[in-house]
């Protein structure tokens, strides 16, 4: 799992159809001091996370596993928006 930052909502007509009804995100990762790495990654939303907030993204099965669908293609999920950071010196 990695932190990153919710940048624009894509929209998606034509796609395989396990992604049917899922809100598809462009997320950008964030580095050990919350700024973007300049990484994209398409990402489903399983919270209803909103452009500009920090969200916690797993990849992988464990993605997969984040949706109800079998047989999913789905390989990153949004599946927590953080309300706070909070650093330690």
């Amino acid at each position: 799992m990695y932190l990153a930052k919710v940048t624009c909502a894509l929209v998606s007509t034509t796609k395989h159809a396990s992604l049917n009804g899922c809100k598809l995100l462009v997320v950008a990762r964030l580095d050990e001091h919350y700024q973007p790495t300049g990484s994209a990654q398409v990402a489903v939303d399983c919270v209803g996370a909103g452009n500009g907030e920090i969200v916690i993204i797993t990849t992988g099965s464990s993605a997969r596993m984040s949706n109800s669908k079998d047989h999913s293609v789905i390989d990153a999920a949004v599946v927590g928006i953080v309300d706070a950071l909070e650093s330690k010196v």
